[in-house]
């Protein structure tokens, strides 16, 4: 079994005061590498820093809001001053701003993007720029969810920011290769703020906090578990032994992780000298209509009572 050692290594985790995000500065600093935490909320970011270091890792603090090129090269020099060198980047800042289309404001579309995708966008192309003058790789870590990989209901916003993650990082992988650079998109499933208000997780997620553990139907059944759970996949992306791994969008809940598929195209039909509507209409429900794809994030699968 290899060693996951990132000693000597430095990252920066956006959005890591708390949630996944801590846990993913968490799991960074217990396999050796230095990170600089960021949060908008100064407290929040020095008490995880507090926590992280009482751990016997190494952390400091940059409070920003990402989305703009000014605070991705904040974080980027904060990095380099404090630990002389940048290796791995994991772009998890994100809010909610959740409603139906009809009902969505353009501030409620505008922030989103801005903190999600555009932020993805600048944080990246700053640490792109800092990994490929040192020469030596990287790891730029995306952090994605299933809300990108197949819609989600009042999430407008939210899933087309992530439906972005994913492309950037495909696109990316292909344009870093060169540099050694390796780019993914993680697809994260815990009990989180967002996920606790989902009717069908929420009495379990109560009885977790007080000390149950969450049944297998959850663990394995739905890839549903902590955001501890989950940052196990951060710390292995940023190692030596996933070199090979770029371009993936990976899954990882509960005791499960997965690899999303990439969109392909499943059925063809030919109609020689072209299409018309009418023919269109009538080979339809025979050729590629046969094959309608679902969408929407599957209802979890609860056990009989």
């Amino acid at each position: 079994m290899p060693t996951i050692d990132l000693t000597g290594r430095t990252a920066v985790v956006t959005g890591s005061g708390r949630g996944l995000g801590l846990a993913y500065a968490h799991a960074l600093a217990a396999h050796g590498a230095s990170v600089v935490v960021n949060d908008v909320d100064a407290a929040v970011a020095e008490q995880a820093v507090k926590a992280i270091t009482e751990a016997g890792g190494t952390a400091v603090a940059e409070v920003v809001a990402v989305g703009t090129a000014e605070a991705a090269d904040r974080l980027v020099n904060r990095a380099v001053e404090e630990f002389g060198r940048l290796d791995v980047l994991v772009t998890n800042a994100g809010i909610l701003r959740d409603k139906v289309l009809w009902k969505m404001t353009d501030d409620d579309f505008d922030a989103v993007l801005t903190t999600h995708l555009r932020g993805t966008f600048t944080c990246a192309r700053a640490a792109a720029v800092r990994m490929r003058e040192q020469g030596e790789g990287g790891s730029l870590i995306l952090v994605g969810s299933p809300a990108g990989q197949r819609g989600n209901f009042g999430q407008t916003n939210y899933a087309a920011a992530k439906a972005g993650i994913a492309a950037l990082a495909r696109t990316w992988s292909m344009e870093l290769a060169r540099a050694n650079i390796t780019v993914n998109a993680i697809v994260p499933v815990a009990a989180t703020a967002m996920t606790e208000t989902i009717p069908a997780f929420a009495p379990y997620i109560e009885a977790m906090r007080n000390g149950a553990p969450l049944p297998d139907f959850l663990r394995k059944g739905e890839g549903f578990g902590t955001p501890e759970d989950c940052a196990a996949l951060v710390p292995f992306l940023a190692s030596a032994a996933a070199r090979g791994i770029t371009g993936q969008a990976i899954g990882i809940g509960g005791d499960r992780v997965t690899l999303w598929s990439h969109p392909q195209e499943i059925k063809a039909a030919y109609a020689d000298g072209g299409w018309t509507p009418e023919t269109l209409a009538d080979a339809w429900p025979t050729s590629v209509g046969a094959e309608l794809q679902t969408v929407g994030i599957p209802a979890p699968r609860l056990p009989e009572a």
